[in-house]
């Protein structure tokens, strides 16, 4: 992402906003992609996938950063469609999602399938396909929606 202009920060998400605000002082967006991981328990995921998405959502007005871009996952709005396994996280992304839509932010929410390593295809549907998708493409959606903020805020995006 640096190649199209993008800083990226790595921050420790249990600071408060205020300590998280001069992080994104003179930024135009924030692209939220962090994530607990899959070995770590419901704690980390409600401490990372839903309180630091939130403090970051609030650091990010305190900052006078508008635009927010939300790196979510498949079927979040679908609450029958959360996999037993991994519910913790489902209802982490779900609720983050919801304080990100009230936030007054300039948003865009991504909804990938199971993320894989494979080579970008640079096919996106704005309807979900419950497949896989390439890292590589997510990352060319959130360049797309940055490009394009008049046709991307406020949409959730299925790839």
């Amino acid at each position: 992402m640096t190649a199209l202009g993008a800083t990226p920060v790595s921050f420790d998400l249990t600071k408060q906003p205020k300590e998280l605000a001069p992080l994104f002082a003179d930024h135009d967006a924030i692209v939220f992609t962090a994530g607990s991981g899959g070995k770590t328990g419901d704690d980390q995921t409600l401490l990372v996938d839903l309180d630091g998405a939130v403090r970051s959502m609030a650091a990010a007005k305190i900052a006078d950063v508008k635009r927010y871009v939300m790196v979510s996952a498949l079927f979040v709005e679908e609450r029958a469609k959360w996999p037993e396994s991994i519910k913790p996280y489902y209802a982490a992304k779900y609720y983050a999602d919801h304080w990100l839509e009230f936030s007054g932010l300039d948003w865009t929410i991504l909804r990938p399938g199971t993320l894989t390593n494979d080579a970008g295809t640079a096919q996106f549907t704005m309807q979900p396909t419950g497949g896989k998708v390439a890292r590589a493409d997510v990352a060319a959606m959130i360049q797309a929606v940055l490009e394009n903020p008049a046709q991307t805020i406020h949409p959730s995006i299925h790839l």
